[in-house]
């Protein structure tokens, strides 16, 4: 690589902080008249919830509420919004929860500038142009969705998860308020931190692309860069601090602080530079046991490192004397580092092996012929991947034999 390189790819305006949620009406009006939230049912209960919506009607903005948005969304859910509110014509969409309800505003606003079904943007780079401008409100500290431009659906029919990623999806605005968390569950905030620590590490690794002037115009994910590298390190260290506490202790305010950063800086870092071989492999294996996102990418972390230490020494000594580790060496510092991500998963009692995420055990191959497929994430590992690669860091990971894949 010749010279520094770095990209971003940014939300216009990302506010963090706790009260930071009582500017939304002011920052909704600024941008139309007519606002649609989408929201989950839990949510859509919540008293600060509902305190959002009428800080937006009193900044003289009409609002409609949608709140039947399902976890890991569904594709008859995101139509049947659109259905409901075509003729209402919004000029902003707000998503307020988890990923998925942020995912559901990107999409909605997609179909309502553009049309059509969501199947003619699945991959990268389908969206022709702008689309009606989001807010993301982010509830969890996990999926980092408020700044990224991304958004994963369940296309039910074909029975497999899918992404849609454009620069267009890029919420306008992103408002990260810790408080939002406080009443996150543990085993919610858990899974949440360990999809954000598996964020950071892999856009922190991510492969180095040839540097061309049509890189960050071609591709959505560019790899490893100088911008991106800051935040995954950012998210790194405030998750190793934070989040062992944050799933204890959900009421500590400093805790969920820390995590709502990490979260929101592993967005930035992997927007750019993307994601990698636990992504891939995690699609598969979500379709097959029905576990959530962010437990299966977790859970896959330290044998997808373990397969990738050969190439990533610096990377991860990098890494780890972030974080405060200490050793001889270089080689030392970056082993030392798999062992505190495994240490750090098993603490928040994340499971350990695809055999206790329930899949079965001659789904070993099938789940990497599967990952194989998803090109963009494989292309992305820092250390190269053919399906025999793929197949071994199955079978580690379905085993918990770490060491059979230390070369």
């Amino acid at each position: 690589m010749n010279g520094i390189f770095g990209a971003l790819r940014l939300p216009a305006s990302v506010v963090f902080g706790s009260g930071q949620r009582k500017g939304l009406g002011l920052m909704t009006a600024q941008i139309g008249k007519r606002a649609l939230v989408c929201t989950d049912a839990r949510m859509g209960q919540d008293g600060q919830f509902k305190a959002i919506v009428e800080d937006i009607k009193a900044n003289g903005v009409e609002v409609k509420v949608y709140d039947r948005t399902e976890a890991d969304l569904p594709m008859a859910g995101i139509t049947a919004c659109v259905e409901e509110y075509a003729n209402y014509k919004p000029d902003v969409v707000l998503g307020v929860g988890g990923g998925s309800c942020m995912d559901m505003a990107k999409c909605v606003a997609v179909l309502l500038q553009h049309g059509g079904s969501l199947r003619d943007y699945y991959g990268e780079n389908k969206i022709p142009g702008p689309v009606a401008p989001v807010i993301a409100v982010p509830t969890t500290s996990g999926t980092g969705s408020e700044v990224t431009p991304v958004a994963v659906i369940a296309d039910t029919e074909r029975g497999t998860k899918v992404g849609i990623s454009s620069p267009y999806l890029i919420p306008r605005v992103a408002v990260c308020d810790p408080e939002l968390t406080l009443t996150c569950p543990p085993g919610l905030t858990a899974v949440s931190g360990a999809d954000a620590l598996t964020h950071a590490i892999e856009s922190f690794t991510a492969a180095h692309r040839e540097v061309t002037a049509d890189l960050t115009v071609k591709n959505v994910f560019v790899g490893k860069n100088a911008l991106s590298d800051v935040f995954g390190l950012l998210a790194l260290k405030n998750i190793f601090e934070a989040l062992p506490t944050a799933v204890k202790d959900g009421k500590n305010i400093e805790a969920r602080e820390k995590m709502m950063l990490a979260s929101l800086a592993a967005g930035c870092a992997f927007g750019t530079a993307g994601t990698a071989a636990a992504h891939a492999i995690q699609y598969p294996v979500g379709n097959e046991t029905h576990t959530p996102h962010g437990m299966g990418v977790a859970l896959l972390m330290p044998y997808v490192m373990e397969f990738n230490r050969p190439t990533c020494v610096s990377c991860f000594a990098e890494i780890a004397r972030a974080i405060g580790l200490s050793g001889k060496d270089e080689e030392d510092l970056s082993k030392k580092l798999i062992d505190a991500v495994a240490n750090l998963l098993a603490e928040i009692k994340i499971p350990v092996t695809l055999k206790d995420l329930g899949l079965p055990e001659d789904k070993q191959d099938w789940t990497a012929e599967a990952a194989i497929g998803a090109a963009r994430l494989v292309n992305n590992n820092p250390r190269k991947l053919d399906l025999d690669a793929i197949k071994a860091i199955t079978r580690a990971a379905y085993s918990g034999d770490r060491s059979s894949l230390s070369s």
